[in-house]
């Protein structure tokens, strides 16, 4: 059985988002990025349709994050199966199987890291949500797992779930969806309840990297969002200059300067991971963009290292 010890006693620390991508992953772990966040859907849906290809060079990703970082957490997928390419309808017998590949997947790849449990109270109902988080637990006995609170689950399914739980999650985006002009104070009010309630569990705000809201929950234990990425598409770039956070919008970034800045870091990913040279603009923004957010929280939330 694992610890259930706090799992950082300094401050929140922010996982960065979208490594299920190898040249996310590991541009970022070149300017110092040790926490991460990536979701097993690619993976588990290889498995539902046979198993992990060999020729899928990002599924050395499970077994490559526990060795990069300081901490991971595997996202269920559940999200993308709502409300991305493959959204519809899906049952209970589906979501089940989709648990059970998953703890697969864990076990086949050696993940050590912090799993995110199959929440399906918005497509079933709290009541199997349960079940599945049961059943997971007892299948997932040396990991981490972060249970997570829908509005589904009410005041009663919230303490029940406090009581059972030593790693707690809270939708941010679904706060932001359905109480627009409260979700703020609601997250606050939440996250101070739950630490009153159980003053050693662990809390990740889930989709969040919203500065003054991880200010405001800076004794919860982590975060995470995929925010970082957008300058990657979009060059505008936080700077914390004298204390205070700029954001500067660059419409001609100069790449070729960009890649030089960054030319030894790229290199060495090209050959270690023998990646396509036409990428490394994409990489140098990569490092970019995760150097830049990781000054940002450091200066937010004290060492993200």
């Amino acid at each position: 059985m694992i610890s259930v010890e706090p799992l950082f006693k300094d401050n929140l620390k922010v996982h960065f988002a979208g490594c299920e991508n190898l040249d996310k992953l590991t541009a970022l772990h070149t300017v110092g990025v040790k926490y991460f966040l990536f979701t097993c859907y690619p993976f588990v849906k290889q498995m539902i349709n046979g198993k992990l290809s060999n020729k899928n060079r990002n599924n050395i990703i499970p077994s490559l994050v526990s060795s990069l970082g300081e901490h991971a957490i595997m996202d269920s997928g559940l999200f993308t199966l709502m409300f991305g390419a493959n959204k519809g309808k899906h049952d209970e017998e589906f979501l089940y199987t989709w648990m059970l590949k998953l703890v697969e997947f864990v076990k086949e790849t050696g993940f050590t890291g912090t799993c995110v449990e199959v929440d399906c109270q918005k497509i079933l109902s709290p009541e199997i949500a349960w079940k599945f988080r049961k059943e997971m637990k007892r299948l997932l006995p040396d990991n981490r797992i972060i249970n997570v609170f829908h509005l589904e689950d009410g005041k009663k399914g919230l303490d029940r779930l406090i009581d059972f739980s030593d790693y707690i999650a809270i939708s941010v985006p679904e706060l932001r969806i359905h109480k627009n002009r409260t979700y703020k104070t609601d997250v606050a009010y939440l996250t101070r309840y739950i630490k009153k309630k159980k003053p050693q569990i662990d809390i990740h705000l889930l989709g969040c990297t919203e500065s003054k809201m991880l200010k405001e929950n800076s004794f919860c234990t982590s975060a995470d969002s995929t925010t970082w990425s957008a300058i990657v598409r979009w060059p505008k770039l936080p700077f914390v200059i004298n204390g205070k956070k700029l954001t500067k919008h660059i419409k001609n970034l100069d790449e070729s300067k960009l890649l030089e800045f960054y030319a030894e870091s790229i290199d060495q990913l090209v050959k270690k991971y023998r990646f396509n040279p036409r990428s490394k603009p994409t990489l140098a923004k990569i490092c970019l963009a995760g150097e830049l957010c990781l000054h940002e929280y450091d200066y937010l939330l004290g060492n993200q290292r």
